[in-house]
């Protein structure tokens, strides 16, 4: 499976196609629709959410909601378009580099003197792309009972130590939520936290924690560097604009234990091969052990900031002040299902290598024949 996604921030529409998707599988708009809406929400976000309302178009790789095995696409357009392919628009010239952003490295790269032409592509806005085909992929994998969670770990300097106990847990405990976080205590905290950067015209970054549920041990390989599970899910995520840090399971909490009081202790029984613990976040080897996979994000604050941090202009060379563009305080939480759909892309893609990829009716015949012979 491969996805290409297209667009500008600020451009007519972005788009994302998906091909190698499997024939016959249900897909729902209104499935997709609803993960748009999660990513605009939570506290802190900046008023260009106000403005959008986000809706998937499918344009094509399906007939009648089932999918023809051809490339999908789909199209989610912007309200707040200012620049065109064709026209000329009337957008002032940008030539101070904003730190912590792309414009710097990019000019440099591309040779142009406008960083409007690198931070365009560059915006976070592209991820509406990536949760549009996150979502093809969680209704796949809902047909083997693999499920998606996530939660806000922490914001700025507030942590929570709260663990859920499965993903129902994690869904009872977020729904009501403003910052998409299971501990209510530590939410307040966080959203004061949220509410100060604001008022100090800063920003504020956080961590946040991805489940997977559902997984049958052997997704992933040993046998290749680029075929490790860990490896895929960490560079999958890693490609998350503001994303910073990855871990799996203890992570690098893993580092400060002994062996003998980490590692996952193996178990036999009824349901077969399962572990006394979770510690490596269900990953072992470069591959799926069955128990749910843990993933940890840190997130950095947001880099573009009402107070302009110093920067230097890159045609005269001169000290400046970067720009104050519109941009959001706090986006941990719309992160959630950035996160989640970056996982189940990647997921996806480690599942039909495993199972095939032509159709679902024979990915469930393999994958019915794989699970039988497990026992």
């Amino acid at each position: 499976m491969r996805v290409l996604t297209a667009g500008e921030s600020h451009g007519e529409s972005n788009l994302v196609i998906v091909e190698g998707f499997p024939k016959g599988v249900k897909i729902e708009q209104k499935i997709v629709d609803s993960e748009l809406k999660k990513r605009m929400l939570g506290v802190g976000r900046g008023k260009r959410m106000s403005i959008e309302s986000d809706s998937a178009d499918i344009l094509s790789g399906l007939r009648n909601k089932i999918t023809l095995g051809s490339p999908i696409s789909i199209m989610v357009k912007n309200k707040d378009f200012k620049i065109f392919s064709q026209g000329k628009d009337d957008l002032p010239v940008l030539n101070i580099p904003r730190p912590a952003h792309a414009d710097l490295s990019g000019a440099l790269k591309y040779q142009d003197k406008d960083v409007r032409n690198i931070l365009e592509r560059a915006s976070a806005r592209e991820t509406v792309s990536r949760v549009c085909a996150g979502s093809l992929c969680k209704q796949f994998l809902f047909n083997f009972g693999i499920e998606f969670g996530s939660f806000v770990i922490g914001v700025g300097k507030i942590e929570s130590k709260k663990k859920p106990d499965n993903m129902r847990d994690i869904v009872n405990k977020t729904k009501d939520s403003g910052l998409n976080c299971i501990d209510a205590d530590k939410e307040r905290l966080m959203i004061k936290e949220i509410e100060n950067a604001k008022r100090n015209s800063d920003s504020v970054g956080g961590i946040i924690e991805v489940w997977v549920e559902g997984i049958v041990p052997g997704l992933g390989s040993f046998m290749h560097f680029d075929r490790r599970l860990d490896a895929k899910l960490a560079f999958y995520l890693m490609s998350i604009p503001a994303i910073k840090g990855v871990e799996v399971g203890l992570g690098f909490e893993y580092a400060k234990k002994k062996g003998s009081l980490s590692h996952d202790v193996i178990r036999h029984s009824a349901k077969g091969f399962t572990r006394k613990t979770n510690n490596s976040g269900g990953i072992e080897g470069g591959m799926s052990t069955g128990s749910p996979i843990v993933l940890r994000l840190a997130m950095k604050p947001i880099a573009t900031l009402k107070k302009g941090l110093d920067s230097v202009n890159i045609v005269t060379k001169k000290k400046a002040k970067a720009p104050s563009v519109r941009s959001d305080t706090c986006a941990v939480a719309a992160c959630c299902v950035i996160a989640e759909s970056m996982t189940a892309i990647a997921i996806t893609e480690s599942f039909l290598d495993k199972f095939g990829c032509d159709s679902l009716r024979e990915i469930k015949a393999n994958y019915r024949s794989y699970c039988k012979a497990l026992k």
